[in-house]
């Protein structure tokens, strides 16, 4: 009985997987599990939707894709791991696109490393990076966390570290209001989050997607949304620009996905190009995602990933230099100033 049972759920398993791959015809099934290494702590903005993407990839290419996270110097360590793995398609990585595009410029990768242009790019959603404080901190709006951090350059800002969005967010702040902070640097965006509603620190630096529930709890008090325009959280409200204190602040779409280096082979680029065409383009599960996280779901892959991308590396990485944290000037890396 056992072994019919087994034989049973080996045929549903094949029926099922079928007729996704013939409309696919993906030219390219993975015939062992598919590693997508997650650079960041579980729980992370990557971490979430990895997983989500991950369960899409499965479902079209009909095998498992398993998420590994490997968490460690801003993401850089997962990534160079995967960077320097086997160029088989059977090991990924996902992030956010302005840390491996700028990677290089703060001196974590080094030549001939180029960033985007190392990697078969795969995006998902657009992120938008948001500053909050602790209910019990003194700073109920984003005006006066500026003022105080006029006063003293010593506040305590939670981030996931050196180029992570929340350091990223920070660092337009600093350049912008000509201010001064601390910056508190944590294993990924979830931890800094934590650790700012716990009161470790007054005010933390993240992605929306990152705080979304500890703003809907009333566990945090949003101050800014880094956006040219207000953001609507569902089951929150309507969240500033940071535009309204900063009107000459960037505010750059900070796309995540997934990427398997370049030298992967084609045919493996090609699967995953028509997954994305037409499973990923039409994901109820990531439009769901986006609309409860106040994401932008964008769905794009290869130039239109990389053009969409380019915009905000080249502004990330000139902010970097501007404010004394790359290695070299980002124009003798390719990168040049906006």
């Amino acid at each position: 009985m056992l072994r019919r049972r087994e034989l049973l759920g080996a045929a549903a398993a094949t029926t099922l997987a079928t007729p996704a791959l013939a409309q696919l015809n993906p030219g390219w099934r993975p015939d062992r599990p598919v590693n997508l290494v997650v650079p960041w702590a579980a729980g992370g903005s990557t971490d979430q939707m990895a997983r989500i993407v991950a369960v899409e990839l499965e479902e079209a290419l009909g095998q498992k894709w398993v998420v590994v996270n490997q968490p460690g110097a801003s993401g850089s360590i997962g990534t160079r791991n995967v960077l320097q793995s086997a160029k088989d398609g059977y090991t990924w990585a996902a992030g956010a696109a302005i840390d491996i595009g700028c990677y290089r410029v703060l001196g974590m990768f080094d030549a001939p490393y180029a960033g985007l242009d190392d990697w078969n790019l795969f995006f998902a959603v657009a992120n938008v990076n948001t500053i909050a404080a602790n209910p019990n901190s003194p700073y109920k709006d984003f005006g006066a966390l500026l003022e105080a951090m006029k006063r003293n350059p010593n506040i305590a800002i939670a981030t996931a570290g050196q180029s992570s969005a929340g350091h990223n967010v920070m660092e337009a702040v600093k350049a912008a209001a000509n201010i001064s902070y601390r910056m508190a640097p944590y294993d990924g965006g979830n931890p800094a989050v934590l650790a700012t509603v716990a009161g470790e620190t007054p005010v933390g630096a993240a992605l929306m997607v990152e705080m979304a529930e500890m703003i809907r709890g009333r566990r945090l008090i949003p101050l800014a949304a880094q956006s040219e325009t207000d953001v609507t959280l569902s089951g929150y409200g309507t969240i500033p620009s940071i535009r309204k204190f900063l009107p000459n602040i960037p505010a750059p779409l900070n796309y995540f996905g997934i990427w398997s280096a370049k030298g992967t082979p084609q045919n493996v680029v090609d699967a995953v190009s028509r997954v994305w065409e037409t499973k990923i383009k039409n994901s109820t599960r990531l439009k769901e995602y986006a609309e409860q996280k106040a994401a932008v779901f964008t769905p794009i892959h290869g130039k239109a990933a990389h053009d969409g991308a380019w915009v905000a590396v080249r502004q990330t990485a000139w902010l970097y230099h501007d404010g004394g944290k790359s290695k070299a000037a980002p124009d003798t890396m390719g990168i040049p100033r906006l």
